[in-house]
């Protein structure tokens, strides 16, 4: 088991999950549309289940969706992080960044000033050699900070999600990835 890691940025602390974290992150996975490229909200219990999955992964990697933290402003906005994709992914095995935030924080920058602390450890912290990103094919706000990150996208590689319908809205998913190279760049 690794020590629980953080990561600071500029503007922004990426840390190991709190008790209190829970009561936000309840409200942002209720919102439809922080989750409208989601299947569903998530009710109390099942974002507080998610939060306990995440926050293990933590405790026992040192590294996962880290809580995400406005210092001496607002004491969670969300988290962004670095997770292995399910291994039902036709892409798998391979590790995901990924961030999801309140929507009130949306359009400052948040997601990719996070994502690339996060990618900059998993390179060079991690040893990664490549990191991928996923979202709805209509996801177009994710989908541009992917390629603010400098993520490639392949469109031989969109797929149905398997964890959504077939006919599901969002069941297309597009696949995005990274290098180490390209990261460090």
């Amino acid at each position: 088991m690794s020590a629980p890691r953080q990561l600071r940025t500029e503007r922004l602390l990426l840390r190991p999950w709190r008790t209190e974290d829970r009561e936000p992150f309840a409200a942002l996975n209720a919102d439809p549309t922080v989750m409208e490229y989601f299947p569903a909200t998530l009710t109390r219990s099942k974002s507080d289940a998610l939060a306990e999955r995440i926050d293990s992964d933590i405790q026992r990697l040192g590294h996962g969706f880290w809580a995400a933290e406005i210092p001496a402003e607002v004491p969670f906005i969300g988290f962004v992080g670095l997770v292995a994709a399910d291994e039902d992914m036709p892409f798998a095995p391979a590790v995901e960044v990924g961030w999801r935030l309140a929507r009130e924080h949306w359009g400052h920058g948040f997601a990719s000033e996070g994502a690339r602390a996060a990618l900059a450890f998993g390179f060079n912290e991690l040893g990664l050699e490549q990191i991928v990103a996923l979202t709805a094919a209509g996801n177009l706000r994710s989908r541009r900070v992917m390629e603010r990150l400098g993520m490639k996208h392949d469109p031989a590689e969109d797929f149905i999600h398997p964890g959504v319908p077939a006919d599901h809205p969002i069941a297309a998913h597009v696949l995005y990835r990274i290098g180490a190279p390209q990261a460090r760049r």
